[in-house]
């Protein structure tokens, strides 16, 4: 029993207030008598929400094998996992995949937001930082501007990694700086 239903049962068997509002039990007990705590909505990796908004935009057209592009390593296994702890979308089976994406995109979800790190280098202080107006290839610098811990960063430069990104690269001796919520 729920700490609201057992609230519930030991209400009296009617109640007024100091507003003269009059509460009977068996009303209430009627009312209630189908709630059911809301459920969380699952988390999903960013790839998995773009391959439901993906599938939403193709007018049900849309084939597992048009996923490939969006889905990565980490999509699919989640994918598997969750269709694993949730026996109604089969055991295996790829097309269950897209079942899968569906009901999601039907009863809602929030996505995962990665933790992002800066990169301090541990011998000088300076922050790693990739100049994005490089498009084709990514060049690394030490950023000298202010302190992005304290101020705020224009666009041409990215100045935050996520662990993946940062498992890509060769980092050398730098230490993690996890990026605070509101940042």
């Amino acid at each position: 029993m729920t700490k609201f239903e057992e609230e519930l049962s030991n209400l009296p068997v009617s109640i007024v207030t100091n507003d003269g509002d009059y509460w009977n039990k068996a009303q209430l007990l009627t009312v209630f008598k189908d709630w059911q705590p809301q459920q969380t909505l699952p988390v999903v990796p960013e790839d998995v929400d773009k391959a439901i908004k993906y599938l939403k935009t193709q007018n049900n057209f849309a084939t597992l094998s048009d996923f490939d592009d969006i889905l990565t390593e980490k999509g699919f296994w989640w994918l598997n996992d969750f269709q694993f702890k949730d026996r109604r979308f089969g055991f295996g089976g790829l097309n269950n995949k897209l079942f899968i994406l569906s009901h999601l995109a039907i009863i809602g979800y929030t996505v995962e937001k990665p933790q992002l790190f800066y990169l301090r280098d541990e011998l000088t202080g300076q922050f790693l930082a990739k100049d994005n107006q490089f498009k084709n290839e990514d060049r690394y610098f030490f950023w000298t501007g202010a302190d992005p811990l304290t101020h705020s960063i224009g666009t041409a430069w990215k100045l935050t990694f996520t662990q993946q990104e940062i498992d890509s690269m060769q980092t050398g001796s730098y230490e993690l700086v996890p990026v605070e919520d509101g940042e």
